[in-house]
């Protein structure tokens, strides 16, 4: 069994999967679940899931989306190298309108327990939440928060030290993906 500082280590925002590695619907089950014992603010567990694993609904959610900001010559992943599912986080307004922080806790440890079974993600904030409430005929009282990608990552991501303050992660002639992190000391302010 890893150590949560392994998993940690193991869990990257990955954008290239294995698209014909498919993910039961219990799986993403046992997945949400994590989510549903985490701690929730007020503990109002006000989000709830969209589950898609299937190619047809998969392809109504892929255009939705925008991948990896900092690769501004990169459009996403091609075809074959896409999530083979997607957890759509929506915040129901019928319970409460504030989320407060639950939908990066519950995120997380969705992925945790991804990294858990072998599998990979990333949180896609970058979402065209209108066009993918149509698509996904959502009611109105459900809004769009996120959308976790899941799948069997085809990539290679390290961790590296920033140098000079720059974080913005890269993929070197290789296709490896680079994420500089800032140094520990750089992160506690010592008043």
């Amino acid at each position: 069994m890893s150590s949560l500082k392994e998993l940690i280590l193991k869990n990257r925002s990955y954008r290239r999967f294995y698209q014909d590695v498919a993910i039961p619907v219990e799986t993403i089950k046992e997945l949400i679940d994590l989510a549903r014992i985490s701690s929730s603010a007020r503990n109002s567990q006000s989000i709830k899931y969209i589950i898609s694993n299937t190619p047809e609904k998969n392809a109504l959610i892929f255009p939705q989306l925008s991948w990896a900001g900092y690769l501004k010559d990169w459009n996403g992943p091609v075809e074959g190298e896409r999530p083979s599912a997607y957890l759509v986080m929506l915040s129901d307004t019928r319970v409460t309108d504030n989320y407060f922080c639950d939908e990066g806790i519950f995120a997380n440890n969705i992925l945790l327990g991804a990294t858990e079974k072998g599998l990979g993600g990333c949180i896609v904030g970058s979402v065209e939440r209108l066009k993918l409430q149509q698509a996904l005929k959502i009611p109105k009282h459900f809004k769009i928060i996120q959308v976790v990608a899941l799948g069997k990552p085809k990539e290679i991501v390290v961790l590296e030290e920033a140098k000079d303050g720059n974080i913005k992660y890269y993929r070197d002639a290789n296709g490896v993906h680079h994420v500089p992190k800032r140094p520990l000391d750089e992160l506690i302010v010592d008043l």
